[in-house]
């Protein structure tokens, strides 16, 4: 059985890539995926971040002179007018000697930038670009039209609120790279915890404006492992200059053995499975990493469940598929309707070279073109199949905890999301409640003893900002108020 089980979420994978599926204009393309070869944690054990792998990393900096200045952006080729914020982007060196740097795109906030807190923006994947999905078509300030070449403003970004820095990592991942290929094949939760770290130490010396301000983590997807991480690692060193307040994470892998026996929970209640498929499941899917038994009785199951993805975009089981693509006149777009074929446009954009030259993307140091998801990191070293323990550390020094849900995601699924907070065993503090943007109910919500706030939004899938723009802002507007939904 162990084998199925380590096989679960990457053979599901198989199904969707196999069914020609490449615009699911998602960020988890390569959750866990079979070529990665996972080692993987029991559930319930500690993470490896009990303790740190280095432990002054806080000491790791490098001269960032006069590079705040270079990386300022005149403007993005197709930028509408009346852009009323400043934009930077550019790389920060994390390993000197291996030649390893990380690519970020950074929005001030609208109005008065230095009233609003900081908030750090990670894909998951693991391997998925922040810029192309966070950036490009969740919460940045624009997005791209059909044409490939032109820009419109998002009026529910969150450079409204905040002041947002997107980041691609690990060192392979966009316009991320390494001098040293070997890098690529030794990527991993921790090694990406700590280059994330190094990477928030040297940026803050570049815009030391930010030192202190409030921060705040936020993510989608696998990052609900590299934020929990993330805000361990700055936790663990103690730095002062990085003033942690709390994590945010939508649709989040953070434990195994529930997130995988709540996405066939989901398949079943959504009449996508039959009832022999569920029942087989349950009686031979054993869902911890250590069982042993029924393995092909439950591989069969599973394989049947699998099929689904065939027929629908599993990420979002009522959205339309792509249907035409790159365009020669732009379509008219709505913000309120997501363009499945978005993905298309980003990665059109992304690719020309005047936008890159924008961007300050040293292409000359990739041997690759860019990419949604990572085509060179070779393997994933390291992934406990919890990180139940991070949070709960988390929560005990005070750090907000929210977590949301677009409730028609069958990847990633609200069933899945919700098991694994029971594991939790949290009093709730307010019971389960709807939520509301004036008279318009939007999901619910559930806040619980312990500074853990759970919220679904109706209606969206995997990468919720894509989805539901408007209620995505206003969830991260409670967020950062510290405020109940």
């Amino acid at each position: 059985m162990r084998r199925v089980l380590l096989c679960l979420l990457p053979c599901f994978l198989v199904g969707i890539e196999a069914s020609a599926t490449t615009r699911q204009g998602d960020a988890l393309n390569k959750l866990v995926f079979d070529a990665f070869r996972l080692k993987r944690t029991a559930v319930g054990s500690s993470s490896s971040f009990t303790t740190p792998r280095i432990s002054n990393l806080r000491s790791i900096s490098y001269p960032q002179q006069g590079l705040k200045k270079k990386d300022r952006i005149e403007y993005l080729p197709g930028q509408p007018e009346g852009v009323d914020f400043d934009e930077y982007a550019g790389y920060v060196t994390v390993d000197q000697k291996a030649g390893r740097a990380l690519f970020y795109y950074f929005v001030q906030a609208v109005g008065d930038s230095s009233s609003k807190p900081l908030l750090l923006w990670l894909n998951g994947g693991p391997g998925c670009s922040s810029l192309g999905y966070g950036a490009m078509q969740e919460i940045g300030p624009f997005r791209v039209m059909s044409d490939g070449k032109t820009l419109f403003r998002n009026p529910f970004a969150w450079n409204g609120v905040a002041n947002v820095l997107f980041l691609e990592s690990p060192a392979g991942v966009g316009f991320s790279y390494s001098n040293t290929t070997s890098d690529y094949s030794k990527s991993g939760d921790s090694r990406t915890a700590e280059d994330n770290y190094v990477f928030l130490v040297n940026w803050m010396e570049r815009f030391p404006e930010y030192k202190g301000r409030d921060f705040y983590i936020a993510g989608e997807s696998y990052a609900g492992h590299l934020v929990p991480d993330l805000a361990t690692t700055i936790l663990q060193q103690k730095n002062t200059n990085i003033n942690l307040n709390g994590i945010m994470i939508g649709n989040a892998v953070i434990n195994d053995a529930t997130d995988n026996r709540g996405m066939f929970d989901y398949l079943w209640t959504h009449a996508l499975i039959s009832d022999e498929t569920i029942d087989a499941i349950h009686k031979y899917c054993s869902f911890s990493p250590n069982a042993t038994n029924q393995e092909y009785r439950c591989g069969d199951a599973m394989s049947v469940a699998r099929e689904v993805s065939t027929v629908l975009n599993i990420y979002n089981i009522y959205a339309p598929p792509c249907s035409s693509g790159i365009t020669n006149t732009p379509k008219r777009l709505s913000i309120k309707n997501f363009d499945p074929c978005s993905v298309d446009y980003v990665d059109t954009y992304l690719n020309r070279a005047e936008v890159q030259q924008k961007l300050h993307a040293n292409v000359t140091k990739l041997n690759y073109t860019w990419s949604g998801c990572s085509q060179v990191i070779q393997q994933w070293l390291d992934s406990p199949s919890t990180v139940l323990p991070l949070i709960k550390n988390l929560m005990a020094s005070n750090i907000q905890v929210w977590i949301y849900s677009g409730d028609v995601d069958g990847r990633v699924p609200v069933t899945s999301t919700r098991y694994s907070i029971n594991e939790l065993l949290l009093p709730v503090k307010k019971q389960w409640y709807p939520w509301y943007i004036g008279n318009k109910a939007c999901g619910y919500g559930v806040t619980y003893h312990g500074n853990l706030t759970f919220a679904t939004v109706k209606g969206a899938g995997h990468e919720v900002p894509s989805y539901k723009a408007q209620q995505a802002l206003q969830l991260v507007k409670f967020f950062l108020e510290g405020n109940p939904i």
